[in-house]
């Protein structure tokens, strides 16, 4: 697995948060300027310096329920409020359309492309708040200088790992099932036409070498396909015409957009089901990565914050039916108790926290004791 598969991860399923949220706001006619609000919360909070610098240290993925915690926190870091449901249904959404993206990328490189048109989007939406435009600029720069430069089978590793990370969602979005991209059990179609990969060629010729390394023989076939040379090479720098087009907003357009369990789904979900029972201690490891990625508290919304319920149903009644159907084992419980409440019950737990604030500590980069965010793998 790759160390450095983390911050794309969190930042492409991040940019796709931001396009669904966008859609149902405008959907559901929330006034412009807290719309506003919701988008440059989320997005203040996403590209929060400490957390990018801690999101950054090599380290290996979270597991699927720190991850779907640290979106519902970030998802909630406004005036906006998601039910169970919706909640649900963002993250559903959200990982099956990278998912998507992943597994249609040319080469492993063009997964930098991916994130590239996410951070292009992202800050459209943040154009005129210069100082988190800043924000963002600072991360996309971080971007540039870690992986430019990487080999392109440390690429392959990544998206390696990214789809390790996916190989058991099989989730059916209504968009890729009316454009036929999706099968019905929820399993992506792999194209057989478009532009092959920068740098290669259309497949249908064979060449053959003497030892003496001279071409002696060709020899011509069907591939199958309607394959087409790529025009140019995406762009890998701050601004610049990125050619590949996954990764940018699907929701755009106004569409239908319903999410469904596949049989498929059900039946993976119960052989891989993860221990119900959190340990202790994880609960806290979770709220402490919670204060570090924005440093706020998730608090009970009262009539002055001015909250707003945003729903990405339909309707309510389409919003808890879902939630009435929806597998046990697909849910994700939200955990929100105070690490400070117990910190004389638990030494391990104090020792912890004193190292977060203290920011001192001997230990290696990945080890669980210095770097917070690599204590969610052991859940």
């Amino acid at each position: 697995m790759s160390l450095r598969t983390l911050p794309l991860l969190f930042i492409n399923l991040g940019g796709e948060m931001l396009y669904i949220l966008d859609q149902r706001l405008r959907a559901q006619n929330i006034p412009p300027d807290k719309a506003k609000k919701v988008m440059n919360d989320i997005i203040t909070t996403m590209f929060n310096k400490k957390f990018m610098e801690e999101l950054f240290k090599p380290q290996e993925l979270y597991s699927k329920k720190a991850l779907r915690t640290v979106f519902d926190r970030l998802a909630h870091a406004s005036i906006m409020r998601l039910n169970q449901a919706s909640m649900d249904k963002l993250y559903d959404l959200m990982t099956m359309a990278f998912k998507y993206q992943v597994l249609l990328c040319p080469r492993p490189k063009d997964i930098l492309l991916v994130t590239f048109n996410h951070m292009d989007a992202i800050k459209d939406f943040i154009r005129d708040s210069p100082s988190i435009l800043n924000q963002v600029d600072e991360t996309f720069r971080q971007l540039i200088e870690m992986y430019n430069c990487l080999p392109a089978g440390e690429f392959q590793l990544i998206r390696q790992t990214l789809l390790i990370f996916f190989q058991d969602m099989h989730i059916r979005v209504s968009i890729f099932l009316k454009d036929k991209v999706q099968n019905s059990n929820g399993r992506f179609v792999l194209p057989t036409s478009g532009p092959v990969p920068w740098g290669t060629e259309v497949p249908g010729l064979i060449r053959i070498f003497n030892f003496k390394g001279e071409e002696v023989k060709r020899v011509e076939f069907q591939n199958g396909g309607n394959y087409v040379s790529p025009l140019r090479e995406g762009s890998y720098d701050l601004f610049g015409d990125r050619v590949l087009k996954l990764g940018t907003n699907m929701y755009s357009v106004s569409r239908s957009v319903e999410t469904h369990m596949s049989g498929t789904l059900k039946s993976s979900a119960s052989h891989t089901k993860e221990n119900v029972v959190p340990n202790p201690l994880a609960k806290e490891e979770l709220n402490l990565l919670a204060q570090l990625l924005g440093g706020m508290e998730l608090k009970k919304p009262s009539s002055s914050d001015h909250s707003f319920r945003l729903n990405l149903f339909m309707n309510d009644e389409e919003e808890e039916q879902a939630a009435l159907t929806r597998p046990e084992e697909l849910s994700y419980k939200v955990i929100n108790i105070q690490a400070s409440e117990d910190q004389d019950r638990n030494k391990e737990l104090t020792r912890i926290m004193g190292e977060f604030q203290s920011g001192e500590t001997n230990v290696q980069s990945t080890s669980k004791g210095e770097d917070l965010l690599a204590l969610m793998d052991g859940l």
